[in-house]
Parts: C-alpha cells; sequence; structure tokens
C-alpha cells in the first residue's frame, strides 16, 4: 500500500480541525521514548514468535494468498472458534448505507438526534432549527454512552449520552455551495453558532423496555440537556486560581458548559462523568505578546479555530478572554439524580484531551480511574482517591473526585510499569520549572508529564479495566507520524495507520497499584498483508480484523468489546463497526465482527446492561466522508432523504443515533 492508502482518516473537504489535530503530528515536543519504541525493543529482546504474535510472522512467511486460501477453512468454524467466549455468526465486512448486526440479533435506533426528550419537545425539523427546540430535544454526534439503572433494573434505568461535536454540513440544509469545482460552507451566523452550542453537551433521558423493545420515557422526571452553556461549578485544586478567572466570573469558580465530550463514565455512586477532549478548536484569536499562558496554549494547540464562536462570544476569543482555555479539558461530574444539579470541573482528575473516564474499585475501597490524552505522542494516566467508596452512602461518596492522586504512565522496555504521581513538589514538579502550586501542575498535566519522562503513545483513547480477569485494556487508535528510525525488523510499525492494543496488569491485581506490567494484546490491521505487521489469532477471520481501535467495553463476563474509527472504506473495504475479542484462554487475540455501521459514520460506545441482555451503541455523522455513495445518491452534505426512501431506517445517514442490540431470543448478547 502507498502512504495515503496506509491514513485511515477519509479525504474529506469537510473534515474538521479537530479531527485533522487528532491526526496530527501532535504537539509534545520531548524525546521522551514511544510506545513503539519500547515495543521493538521488547520483542527483540524476548526473540519469541509464540500465541497471537505469530501472526505476522506467518504472513511474513507464507504471503497473503496462502492466509487467504486458508480463510474458507476458518470461516467455516466461526460460529464455534475453539475456545472462544463468543458464539455468534460474525458480519460480513462490508461497506453501505445502512448498519448490520449478527444474525439473531435486532438493531434498532432508540434516538436519534433532534428527537424529543420531554413532553413539551417540539417535533425535529431541519430546514427550522433553533437553539430553544435544540435545547429540548437530543443532541448531535453521540459518543459515550452509559446506563444507570433505576431500582436496580436491567430493563428500566436513565440513558446518559455524550455530544461531542457538530458537522455544520450534515445539520444545516443549503449551507453548503460549488464553485470552481470545490465545495464551500457558508459562513456562520449568531444563530447557527447558538444551535451549535444547543446541540453539544449531553443528554440524560430515562429509558424503560417495553414488550421486548425499548422506548424513551419523555416524562421522566430526571431527563435533562447539558450544553455548552450549561452553568457549571469548577471544584478541587485548580478552583479559585488566578489562571481560570476571567471577566465574566471573577472567583475563577463558576463556567458556563462543557465542550467536545467524547468517551465518559458511570461512577460506582451512580453519577456521570464526561470527559472534554479537542476543546482547543473552540477559540481563535491571539494571545497579546509575551502572555504568560503562550507556552501552555502551544503544548494543547490552543488557538485552533475550527469553530466561529469567538465571532460571537468574547469568551472563545482568546485576545478578548485569555484564560477561557484554561477552563475546558477536565472531567465534569453530574449527580443525575438531581435535574437541577450543577455539574462539577473536577480538576484533581487533570486537563488534558480526555477520552474518557472508567472506573473501578480497588481492593481498599479507593476509586481508579483511567484516563487518556487522545494525541499523537501523548500519555495514559490513573487518578485514584484519597478517599474510600461507600456502597451504603451515596451522598458520602459525592466528592470523592476532588482529593486523591492523579498518575502518568512510564512503560519499560523489559514488561513492567510504572505509575509516576503527577504530584506538585515531587521530582521535577517544583517551582524551578514554574509550578508554584498543585493547581498550576494540573492546569498544564501535559507539560508535568512531560519533565516526569511519561512514555509517548499512539494517540490513547479509551482505557478499560476488567474486574473479571483483573487486566486493564488501553485503546491506542493510530499514528501515522512515527517515523522509520523508531522502529526495527521486529516492530515494522512506522506510520502506523491501523494502532495496537495494550493489556496492563497491575501488580498483585491491585488496580491502585503504583507498579504493574504490560502486553500487547493486538497489532491491528489487516493480517493478511505481511508488511501490515497485524497480531490477530490466526483463528480471526478476513471480516475479524480491525484498525483504529478507539472505544470499548468490557461486559460483566469479563469480554472485550472494541469500537473503531477511522477505517477508510477506500482502503478497508469495510466500515467501522463493533468487534469481539477474546482476551484468555486458547482464542486469545480473535476477534469477530458483531456490528458495522453505515459509510461515512464512526463507531462509539459502547455500553451493556448489567445482565448483558441489552447493548447499546452511538453511530457518530453517518453519510459523512467526503466520497459520495451512490446508494445515498448525494454527496456528503446534508439533504433529506425521506422524500427519496420514505422506508429508510429512520434517515439514518443524515441523522446520528444510538442504537440498541437484543438478542431475538433474549439471550445474552454474545451468547
Amino acid at each position: 500500500m502507498t502512504d495515503d492508502t496506509l491514513d485511515p482518516v477519509p479525504e474529506s473537504p469537510f473534515r474538521t480541525s479537530l479531527l485533522e489535530e487528532a491526526e496530527g503530528d501532535g504537539s509534545n515536543p520531548t524525546v521522551n521514548p514511544t510506545m513503539g519504541e519500547l515495543i521493538s525493543i521488547r520483542f527483540s529482546r524476548r526473540g519469541l514468535l509464540k500465541g497471537s504474535l505469530a501472526v505476522s510472522a506467518i504472513a511474513s512467511t507464507v504471503g497473503p494468498m496462502a492466509l487467504l486460501s486458508a480463510e474458507k477453512a476458518r470461516a467455516a468454524n466461526n460460529s464455534a472458534s475453539s475456545g472462544s467466549a463468543f458464539s455468534f455468526v460474525e458480519v460480513e465486512a462490508g461497506v453501505d448505507e445502512t448498519h448490520h448486526v449478527a444474525d439473531g440479533y435486532d438493531a434498532d435506533v432508540l434516538l436519534r438526534w433532534g428527537d424529543g426528550l420531554f413532553p413539551d419537545s417540539p417535533a425535529f425539523d431541519p430546514k427550522n432549527q433553533s437553539a430553544e427546540a435544540q435545547r429540548r430535544q437530543f443532541g448531535y454526534n453521540n459518543d459515550y454512552v452509559g446506563f444507570i439503572p433505576l431500582d436496580g433494573s436491567s430493563e428500566h434505568g436513565l440513558l446518559v449520552v455524550n455530544h461531542e461535536y457538530t458537522n455544520e454540513h450534515l445539520m444545516f440544509p443549503g449551507i453548503v455551495s460549488v464553485a470552481e469545482g470545490k465545495l464551500k460552507v457558508a459562513p456562520a451566523d449568531l444563530s447557527r453558532v447558538d444551535i451549535e452550542m444547543a446541540a453539544h453537551g449531553g443528554t440524560i433521558v430515562e429509558i424503560r423496555k417495553v414488550d421486548g423493545k425499548w422506548q424513551p420515557v419523555r416524562e421522566g422526571k430526571l431527563n435533562r440537556r447539558i450544553t455548552s452553556t450549561t452553568p457549571m461549578q469548577l471544584s478541587g485544586p485548580v478552583a479559585g486560581h488566578d489562571r481560570v478567572k476571567t471577566k465574566d466570573d471573577l472567583t475563577g469558580k463558576q463556567v458556563l458548559g462543557t465542550l467536545n465530550n467524547c468517551a465518559g463514565g458511570v461512577t460506582p455512586w451512580g453519577t456521570y462523568v464526561m470527559a472534554e477532549e479537542n476543546f482547543h478548536g473552540y477559540f481563535l484569536g491571539q494571545l497579546p505578546e509575551g502572555h504568560p499562558e503562550a507556552a501552555n496554549y502551544k503544548r494543547y494547540g490552543v488557538p485552533e479555530g475550527t469553530y466561529e464562536w469567538g465571532n460571537f462570544y468574547d469568551r472563545f476569543d482568546l485576545s478578548k478572554e485569555s484564560n477561557e482555555p484554561n477552563r475546558f479539558g477536565w472531567i465534569v461530574e453530574v449527580d443525575v439524580n438531581d435535574p437541577n444539579s450543577v455539574p462539577k470541573k473536577r480538576t484533581a482528575l487533570g486537563r488534558f484531551k480526555h477520552e474518557g473516564a472508567e472506573s473501578i474499585v480497588a481492593r481498599d475501597g479507593r476509586v481508579v480511574f483511567y484516563l487518556g490524552d487522545d494525541e499523537r505522542f501523548d500519555y495514559v494516566y490513573k487518578f485514584v482517591t484519597s478517599g474510600t467508596f461507600n456502597p451504603n452512602d451515596r451522598a458520602a461518596n459525592m466528592d470523592l473526585l476532588d482529593s486523591g492522586t492523579l498518575y502518568v504512565a512510564k512503560f519499560e522496555a523489559d514488561g513492567t510499569l510504572n505509575w509516576l504521581p503527577v504530584v506538585f513538589g515531587e521530582g521535577p514538579l517544583t517551582a524551578a520549572n514554574g509550578f508554584n502550586s498543585q493547581a498550576d501542575v494540573l492546569i498544564e498535566t501535559r507539560r508535568a508529564a512531560d519533565l516526569l519522562g511519561a512514555t509517548k503513545m499512539d494517540r490513547p483513547e479509551d482505557i478499560q479495566p476488567n474486574g473479571v480477569n483483573g487486566k486493564v485494556y488501553v485503546m491506542l487508535t493510530n499514528n501515522t507520524k512515527r517515523k522509520d528510525e523508531q522502529t526495527d525488523a521486529a516492530n515494522p510499525r512506522a506510520k502506523n495507520a491501523f494502532g495496537h492494543i495494550i493489556e496492563i496488569a497491575e501488580t498483585d491485581g491491585d488496580f491502585a497499584a503504583t507498579k504493574g506490567k504490560w502486553e500487547v494484546l493486538l497489532k491491528c490491521g489487516d493480517p493478511s498483508v505481511a508488511a501490515v505487521g497485524a497480531s490477530f489469532s490466526t483463528d480471526t477471520t478476513r471480516n475479524g480484523w480491525f484498525g483504529m481501535p478507539d472505544n470499548c467495553a468490557v461486559d460483566s463476563a469479563g469480554r472485550l468489546w472494541v469500537a473503531t474509527d477511522g477505517n477508510n472504506p477506500k482502503d478497508t473495504g469495510r466500515t467501522d463497526g463493533l468487534w469481539a475479542v477474546d482476551v484468555d484462554g486458547e482464542a486469545r487475540a480473535t476477534s469477530k465482527l458483531f456490528f458495522r455501521v453505515p459509510v461515512g459514520a464512526e463507531m462509539c460506545g459502547p455500553l451493556f446492561t448489567p445482565d448483558d441482555r441489552t447493548a447499546f451503541v452511538a453511530v457518530q455523522h453517518p453519510g459523512d466522508g467526503g466520497t459520495d455513495w451512490a446508494p445515498f445518491g448525494r454527496p456528503s452534505y446534508y439533504e433529506d432523504l425521506s422524500t427519496r426512501w420514505p422506508d429508510f431506517k429512520n434517515d439514518m445517514p443524515v441523522r446520528p443515533a444510538v442504537v440498541v442490540i437484543t438478542k431475538k431470543d433474549g439471550g445474552k448478547i454474545g451468547v
């Protein structure tokens, strides 16, 4: 393949700068070792080719044709791979305008962008949108999906959903024009900006299973929309610091809204946490010459200016409000039991481009949150609370996230892992390096981690602890900027287009430990192409391999499910989707395709109810991607399809949606 064909991001004229930044060179200026270098060193030392790692050797020696010739035999046994924890017959990988789920399952749209959440919500009218209406409707580009049972039920609960960002070319009819062969989006006006701001944030909505089918309860008393203008509180070490005070908030404790919430989590005490990721794209303008925040903002890519909000609201213009970016990039906690509660930005968990915040209770009762900083050459973190979880007193847990220790990961070449405390006064985190308090350390978490010598990773995204086998799974989406000299013959992953998955084993199975061990569970990509160096098991079929792991989930049985973001159909012959991955036993590193999304869409979520009988997945920006898809009969921008296909399932190509998956016989998913 050429370099271009290895690029997993579709070449779209509308691809936002937010995605380009995530796919860019990264802003880490340090010489800290990269994960690729460590993998190379480690496997060259071990000199072993066993288990799943043998696949890349097989590909190199017998070639892709031999692998393909074995495909039929493997496919014949697909429904019962030796030792696999999954027994479904996998979906055929491919590309078309709708979604597909494994045989024996239903995949129904539960909520779409614009659907009403309250009894008085207006009907969705894409040609006559308003911010007021959007604040009463399901938001755009649903990413994280969480489920909080009501009364302990797996069939009645609160669905919590992040609305990460907006694609204006897919949202607003008539704003795209063609001139001299080039597509152009019309400049924003105040009305459009206000709608975009209302479409960000999150949704909390009661849902219930009725006669075997899930449905939203629009009369639910806990239903709520959170947007980029919802009043919030800064809490923890940074609250009240001079660096977060603004002209509109002289206290440094009150913030309007939350931005670019990617993945997230649900805490053991039943609150909803939202992870602010690519906040840099919402700021424009320039700081005054010599401004003290210049280096800080450069490390985070601020200003980037994808959005035009700063033309209408001063707080997003650095020339008018220089401290506002320091008020974003945090973990936000929401008390879902009170629809009038003020969400809190928990600054103790650090400021960076958070992908998610999945948690688990350690053996001593402290709660551990795993956190990824989603950019090339940035880091893996975890936060360990100072206090312990009380399962019998919810109120006692409500401020656990204001006190604890933030750690950043250093992966050693011998397979050991050190968690380095990101704590003021320890090592280089002192006044000599510009840190005068823990607040300074947290505002500049990236620079603190640089100085500590953390390991530069390939876009850390979701990180999931597994309470069944005691392991932790780190999704590393890709890094096409890794240079040739950072690899060797044992690890040919220069321009790593397909990413990999790291498995962590904390010392003695204690999630709060400061040391552990690590392994590569999977190097992703097409195993039939030797140069890719993928390491799926040989039981993985041509449908089962994937690239660009992004979100993931561990179900109650301890099985790993991986969602992807970035499969370019032109190059891979497949859309993004949800894959089931064996992590234990003889079938370790075997992967099977369970669900695939429409062309142009990204797969987000996934999430399982406690009884494993329902899976929720989120489909972002279906129909996008820059390449016209003939069955759509339209370019990759907004067009109402209902007039062309009245029976098309829920108009999926132009409306992001949460899809609910159940087994036709009512059984557990994947079994």
